[in-house]
Order: structure tokens, then C-alpha cells, then sequence
């Protein structure tokens, strides 16, 4: 009987072993915290509960710039994750260095997975496409909002079921709701605030029909008319009309909040930070304003399964990124956190119905996906993004060089970049 008892318990201990050699660990480095970390920390907690021969370890890098030097350090190293966010500028380098593994062959061996690609938003598969092939597979992605104050519009008679939704209706609103409300001199309430963004330079460029580079990632073309005029949006309202200021950090957002700032632009993922702190108007949600076009930039990441040859690890990892993206998941992504659903079928799943009729301007903003596109996919042009706000948009903020002379000096500085 004793013996038939250890028997038994060698088994058991054996088959316990055996599943937990099983268990694939996935490492994951990220880049969000607060609330953001939060919400992916609950769908992993959900993915590792469902999948019990999987389990996603995620680690914050605390921002973008530390999960960059991190994941280039862990190349050279070989310890590199398996698993990662990256920005369409990083991905090309990690390609060519061999870091990343394609996603071709399990999408691709899977008929009926094929068929789901068409449910993706045509932008998201582009950004992740290299030479005919997804290097990496949408993970968060953001685009432009208009916030709005109702009450200050409806105090001015103006209709508070709609947000401008041109450059010019924008800068005359703006312009009406600058207000100096006790003739001290000072204004009481600012009809919008801009910062030192250029995501928000992006878009203005695309809305008036220009581009930010060639097809091929050679030529810098954001030195043109188009810019110029994007440039000149921002002057007219700062030192024309005088009915913006410029705003650091989350001072703009602050103000807006305090009821001192009508309008803002800002992500679509800075709802869930101001819907955590007091709101005490009515707050408005809409599609930012156009010019000639609908064209617009998302922001945001993907998700790259680093090549670590091992094709069990690889094949969980992907099992994650399936999971993650799959209609149910993408759509309670974004109502945790307001980043895009990354498929069209994510509008039927009840998450996303319960914001729309919350909020009914989502559906502008969601819509604006259809107009979509993406940055360029060079290693240069993410550090290039910052030196623009420095050399071009501060300039010009403060008068210091006409749009024209800050946008010479932003294309010498990308052609020299683009030469090493």
C-alpha cells in the first residue's frame, strides 16, 4: 500500500514538474504607468487567468526614452525581452539588426486568422509593415481631441453640441471666448492654450495637404507652403489675436479644468488623467478642427516579438498579442484607458457602446482613423521630433524666427541627421 502511495506521489510531483516546465514566461517591457499602467496590468492579469500555460511578466521602463536606451542595451547585451512597445522610428533599426522576429509566419499559417486582418484599421497594419512584412502588431494607439468647456460656450451663445471643426471657426472662437471678464487687465478665461507639440504641428501640416517626408524616408517635405501655414495657425492665435498662451506640461490641461482655458487639444488618452479630477462643467468631446484635409497622425506603439530563437516563447507571445487585439479585449483597452480600438469590430462589443452614448463626439473622433497616418519609420526622426519643438516651434511661438527660417533650420538639421 505504501508503495503504491509513492508511486503515486512520484507521479503526481513528475506531471506537476511537467507543467511547470510548461509555462512559458513572457517577458514584457512597457512604457505606461498611472492609470495606464493600471489598465494593462488588469487585461494581463485577465490573459494569465485564461491561459494558464502562459504568463505575461510585465515590466515599466517609467517612459519612452529609458524603454529605448533600455531595449538598445539589452541587444548589445543579449538579454533583450521577449516582448516590447516600439515606435514605428525604432522598429526599422531593430529589423535590420536581426532583433525582431516576423509576425508573417503566425499570422500567415493560420487561414482563418488572415481573414481577420481586414477587421484591422488599414493604418495600424501599414505602421507595422517593413518591406512587405509585420515586424510588429498595433498595441497602443492614440489620436488628436478636441476638449471642450459646454457652459463657456453656452454662456456666449454659442450652440455647446459642437466644437469648431476648422482652422478658421477654431481661431474665431477662440478669439470670441478670450475674455477679460473684470477689466483688470488680465485675461479671466483664454480660448485655448498651445504647447511646444509637435504632434500637433503633424497634423496642422497634413490638414493643409502637406507631408513630413518622401515615400522612401530620403527628403524631409515639411518645408513648404503647408508648413508654413500650419506654423501660421499658431502665430495668428498667439501674437494676432492674442487669444492663446503657451502652456508647459499639464498646466494647459490644469487651467482647462479650472474653467480658465475653453478649448484644448490634446490625446485621446488625456481623458482618463481628467476624468479622475473634479470636473465641474460640462465637459465637451469632439474631432479636432480641419483645414483642406482629414489627415491626421496617431501616436502611440506597437508590440514586437524580439527573436530569441526559441519558437515556443515566440508562439506564446503571440498567442498574447492575438488575445490583446482580438474585438472583447481591444475594445475594454480602450475603455480603461480612451487609446483607439485597434479593429472596426470593436463598435459592437458593449465597452465601446457604453463611451459612445456617454460621450457621442467619440464617434468623430473614432472616425478619424479613416484618415489616418503614421510617422516615419526612421530611427531618425525620433529624436528629430524633439529638436522640431525646440527649433522650430519655440521660435516661432515667440517671434524670435519667422515660420519660414524655423522650418530651413529644422530641414538642414534632418538632412544632416539623415547623412550619418
Amino acid at each position: 500500500m505504501i508503495r503504491k502511495i509513492i508511486v503515486i506521489l512520484i507521479v503526481m510531483c513528475s506531471l506537476l514538474s511537467c507543467s511547470k516546465k510548461a509555462e512559458q514566461e513572457i517577458i514584457f517591457w512597457h512604457a505606461l504607468g498611472g492609470p495606464l499602467g493600471d489598465a494593462l496590468n488588469i487585461m494581463i492579469y485577465d490573459f494569465n487567468r485564461e491561459h494558464p500555460d502562459i504568463r505575461i511578466k510585465a515590466i515599466s521602463m517609467g517612459n519612452y526614452q529609458a524603454l529605448s536606451q533600455k531595449i538598445m542595451a539589452s541587444i548589445q547585451a543579449g538579454n533583450q525581452p521577449d516582448i516590447a512597445q516600439v515606435f514605428e522610428s525604432w522598429t526599422a533599426n531593430l529589423v535590420k539588426g536581426g532583433a525582431l522576429q516576423s509576425l508573417n509566419e503566425y499570422i500567415y499559417n493560420d487561414s482563418l486568422y488572415v481573414q481577420e486582418l481586414d477587421d484591422f484599421y488599414p493604418v495600424f497594419l501599414k505602421s507595422c509593415t517593413i518591406d512587405d512584412e509585420l515586424w510588429s502588431f498595433p498595441f497602443n494607439k492614440s489620436v488628436r481631441v478636441m476638449y471642450y468647456n459646454k457652459d463657456i460656450f453656452y454662456r456666449n451663445g454659442l450652440d455647446y453640441r459642437k466644437a469648431p471643426d476648422n482652422w478658421a471657426d477654431f481661431l474665431s472662437t477662440s478669439k470670441l471666448l478670450t475674455q477679460d471678464l473684470d477689466d483688470n487687465g488680465r485675461n479671466d478665461v483664454w480660448g485655448t492654450t498651445f504647447t511646444t507639440d509637435m504632434w500637433r504641428f503633424e497634423n496642422l501640416l497634413l490638414q493643409a495637404g502637406g507631408s513630413l517626408m518622401n515615400k522612401d524616408y530620403t527628403i524631409p517635405t515639411f518645408n513648404s507652403q503647408e508648413g508654413i501655414a500650419a506654423l501660421e495657425f499658431f502665430d495668428q492665435a498667439l501674437n494676432v489675436d492674442k487669444s492663446a498662451y503657451v502652456s508647459t506640461g499639464y498646466d494647459g490641461q490644469n487651467h482647462f479644468l479650472a474653467g480658465n482655458v475653453a478649448m484644448i487639444e490634446g490625446s485621446s488618452v488625456s481623458y482618463v488623467f481628467m476624468k479622475n479630477a473634479e470636473i465641474t462643467f460640462n465637459l465637451g468631446i469632439a474631432a479636432v478642427p480641419v483645414d483642406k484635409t482629414k489627415k491626421n497622425i496617431i501616436s502611440g506603439t506597437n508590440i514586437a516579438i524580439f527573436n530569441k530563437n526559441n519558437k515556443q516563447k515566440s508562439q506564446a507571445a503571440w498567442e498574447f498579442i492575438k488575445w490583446f487585439t482580438a474585438p472583447e479585449q481591444t475594445a475594454k483597452f480602450s475603455a480603461l484607458t480612451y487609446y483607439m480600438p485597434v479593429r472596426r469590430s470593436a463598435f459592437t462589443q458593449s465597452h465601446i457602446q457604453a463611451m459612445l452614448e456617454e460621450h457621442p463626439g467619440l464617434t468623430e473622433v473614432y472616425q478619424q482613423l479613416e484618415f489616418a497616418e503614421f510617422e516615419p519609420q526612421i530611427s531618425a526622426w525620433f529624436e528629430f521630433r524633439k529638436n522640431f519643438e525646440e527649433i522650430v516651434l519655440e521660435k516661432v511661438y515667440t517671434g524670435t524666427l519667422s515660420p519660414q527660417e524655423a522650418l530651413q533650420n529644422a530641414e538642414n538639421r534632418l538632412i544632416s541627421e539623415l547623412k550619418k
